[in-house]
């Protein structure tokens, strides 16, 4: 689903009682991004303060955002789970198998048929477990993560290293998975 009114709503519903508890718990005020941070802890806050690089923190993003390079083995893993659906809203897009060589029209043309298999499995897959899918020529993840799904005090992970440009609209947006360039 594209702009999920009802998962910001209930981001900003509770964001001031969370953020009270977390401005109590360390005695300071607190950045932005602590803030984004502390409000997006999975499970109850701690009764000390983490502490920076020592402590394993678990956080429930608001989305996943993946793209068809890395998604396949991550969503044949998933497959392996026995989950039924995904947990946390997300998305495949599929913009990364497409080699900019001849022109727009020609060069989408060639990446649907060289990797039709790929295109066709994370298809499936995504409609098996409730995962938005974003086919071949639908836009690049970069802008369509920027223009969908960030919001300010959200939280989203990626697979591609250009997912942190959603911290342009005050998210923390973190890429994992993928070699520093």
């Amino acid at each position: 689903m594209v702009f999920d009114l009802d998962l910001i709503r209930k981001t900003y519903s509770e964001m001031p009682a969370k953020i009270a508890a977390a401005r109590q718990l360390l005695g300071k005020p607190l950045t932005l991004t602590e803030k984004i941070l502390y409000t997006h802890l999975y499970g109850a806050l701690p009764t000390v303060p983490f502490t920076r690089g020592k402590d394993y923190v678990d956080f429930a993003p608001d989305r996943v955002a993946m793209q068809d390079a890395t998604a396949q083995m991550a969503l044949l893993q998933f497959s392996t789970a026995g989950r039924d659906k995904v947990a946390v809203p997300s998305t495949v897009h599929c913009d990364h198998l497409i080699q900019a060589k001849v022109g727009a029209v020609t060069d989408l043309q060639i990446a649907k048929e060289t990797n039709r298999e790929v295109y066709d499995f994370l298809a499936s897959i995504s409609n098996k477990y409730g995962i938005g899918f974003w086919k071949p020529g639908a836009g690049i993840i970069h802008q369509v993560v920027l223009e969908n799904y960030a919001f300010p005090g959200g939280m989203m992970i990626g697979t591609d290293s250009h997912t942190p440009n959603a911290g342009g609209l005050g998210m923390v947006a973190i890429g994992v998975g993928v070699p520093m360039r």
